[in-house]
């Protein structure tokens, strides 16, 4: 294999969090980790944009939080762990995440991962609401 990063770039629905995708999503993801702490969750709940505010995210960011269409998280910089509290903020484990960017409801998905996993080829869905 002559480049191994371009490779991976080729799966679909597959985003590189790299260099780049740090620095593109470096406010987001600060807003995501800044849902460690009790006091900012309740902040958040209390008043999404008022408290998505204090993050100079850009507007394109701030309305994927607001979706909670965390595949378009990840695809302007936003990373996966980091994205986790937001979904843990909200009350959803790490697997309904993830069924929720496949477009799968969570049963489903489990089986799917039961059974080996997700064909590379199989499009990413929408998200659920």
């Amino acid at each position: 294999m002559t480049n191994y990063y371009d490779a991976f770039k080729k799966i679909p629905g597959t985003v590189i969090f790299d260099a780049t995708q740090s620095r593109i999503g470096y406010h987001l993801n600060m807003f995501a980790m800044s849902l460690m702490k009790e006091v900012n969750r309740q902040s958040f709940k209390a008043d999404e944009d008022a408290y998505l505010k204090q993050f100079p995210m850009t507007n394109e960011q701030h309305q994927a939080v607001r979706d909670r269409d965390y595949n378009k998280m990840i695809a302007i910089g936003g990373n996966i762990y980091f994205l986790a509290k937001i979904g843990a903020t909200d009350g959803h484990s790490f697997q309904k995440l993830a069924s929720l960017m496949t477009g799968m409801p969570e049963e489903s998905y489990r089986q799917m991962m039961i059974a080996g996993g997700r064909n590379p080829t199989m499009p990413v869905g929408p998200v659920e609401k």
